[in-house]
């Protein structure tokens, strides 16, 4: 049995790593998939003071209190951004980073420098709401943007999301503790209409080998998630 932490992307929260822990637990692993603070469930606690660093520590608290160790890291897009900064404040935590059509980060880089093109297309829709800028508004057909285009899974879907605070994705990532971070194992699974905008040959490198694509939406832990789950079990049994 492993333990997975599963960390969302923008817009997002726990919720859509449903399908994903079903079959996880049913596998015998023990997951947990928290909402990062302002998202999801805890959209309550919305404030202008949220950003990158308010979301690593969220998941780095998860860790200490319920005492995890050889914890694996699943991010998805934005949550590579999480697991990255978690893994070098924590490295003594954390077993394995997967990332998950996520970001991938250096240091000193903010998620809108590292995917220009898309954080660049969301922040055409900033808005200040209670005097917090947000982005990615829910609205209805959203969940097409993130790849999810069966009926019923795209207005579960839609039902969900929440607007994300910019300050998450204009902040630079500073690591502490690279050389640590770096010794971690990681492992990709990509969509596969992401391979041209990626140094493939650097992550499979890093990883020695463990990347795999699947031709599917964005938000693949929803539309793939047998694919994601066998992957995902795949690295914790290696």
């Amino acid at each position: 049995m492993a333990t997975f932490v599963l960390v969302h992307g923008g817009g997002h929260g726990g919720w859509c790593y449903k399908l994903v822990a079903q079959r996880l637990r049913a596998m015998g692993h023990e997951v947990y998939a928290p909402s990062l603070t302002g998202m999801a469930d805890r959209k309550h606690l919305m404030s202008d003071a949220i950003d990158l660093d308010t979301h690593i520590t969220d998941v780095a608290e998860l860790l200490e209190y319920e005492d995890l160790t050889d914890a694996i890291l699943v991010g998805h897009s934005y949550g590579g951004m999480v697991i990255t900064g978690i893994a070098d404040r924590k490295p003594e935590r954390v077993g394995h980073r997967v990332y998950l059509d996520a970001a991938y980060p250096v240091d000193g880089e903010s998620l809108y420098e590292h995917a220009y093109p898309m954080i660049h297309q969301a922040r055409q829709g900033l808005h200040e709401v209670d005097g917090v800028e947000l982005v990615m508004p829910p609205m209805p057909g959203m969940a097409s943007f993130f790849g999810v285009t069966e009926p019923e899974l795209g207005a579960w879907t839609d039902a969900r999301l929440t607007a994300q605070p910019w300050k998450c994705f204009a902040q630079k990532i500073t690591f502490t503790n690279e050389a640590a971070m770096r010794a971690i194992p990681e492992s990709h699974l990509i969509c596969t209409s992401t391979i041209p905008g990626r140094d493939m040959a650097l992550l499979k490198a890093r990883s020695e080998g463990r990347v795999w694509d699947i031709d599917t939406g964005h938000d693949l832990m929803l539309t793939e998630p047998d694919w994601v789950a066998e992957r995902l079990d795949a690295i914790a049994n290696p």
